[in-house]
């Protein structure tokens, strides 16, 4: 299914809150289904198309974020008791426009998003991402003494390296929903290198005061 920002397909899509979690494209979520009204809600994707809509809840405030990701079940492995285990994998971003049901679960009237067409050659900011990326897990593992490696199949494509990225700065979920929300790429890595500057900033002056007393 392809659709862009300037479309104006619209969709029904059942929608699952998860607290502190932003989900991503490419990105792999695994789950646990119990709650009753989540059950009845995987075994009616299951019948059909297999997505459904993943969406940040904010306890503190208790409110649920209307841009998300929609997750496509690859897998599921049924327990004794209805329980599901289930693996899935984030597709495109979505908009929600209104909620057409809440009961027994949420079902949102959606837009699908898209970044919009770079202007420029993003390839060399992507570059200087991932190299910032390289000098934070370079200056972790020795203020650490552990051997922390980046995986092999780092995206090469900037829009890709984007959400990368974005998937593993561990919790910061409202930060993590900011990046969600962006629709520029340029704009994304933007922020990513800013993130990782400071990042590696505080490292570095860690790791000098850790050689110092050593």
């Amino acid at each position: 299914m392809t659709s862009s920002s300037s479309s104006v397909a619209v969709q029904e899509l059942p929608l699952f809150p998860l607290p502190e979690l932003v989900l991503f494209p490419g990105q792999k979520l695994p789950l646990h289904i119990f709650e009753p009204r989540y059950r009845i809600m995987m075994n009616t994707i299951l019948q059909s198309d297999r997505r459904f809509g993943v969406q940040l809840f904010n306890s503190v405030d208790n409110s649920i974020s209307t841009v998300g990701c929609c997750a496509e079940v690859i897998n599921f492995h049924r327990l004794p008791d209805d329980r599901m285990k289930i693996s899935t994998i984030g597709q495109q971003r979505f908009r929600v426009l209104e909620y057409i049901r809440e009961k027994p679960y949420r079902i949102g009237l959606v837009e699908w998003i898209e970044d919009e067409p770079a202007t420029q050659d993003l390839h060399p900011l992507a570059t200087e991402v991932e190299q910032l990326l390289r000098d934070v897990v370079r200056l972790s593992a020795k203020l650490t003494d552990q051997v922390i490696e980046l995986p092999d199949d780092i995206p090469d494509l900037p829009t890709e390296l984007s959400y990368w990225v974005a998937r593993n700065l561990y919790g910061v979920a409202t930060e993590q929903q900011f990046l969600l929300e962006m629709q520029s790429t340029a704009e994304r890595l933007e922020r990513e290198a800013e993130i990782l500057t400071s990042t590696r900033g505080h490292l570095a002056a860690r790791t000098a005061l850790k050689d110092a007393f050593d």
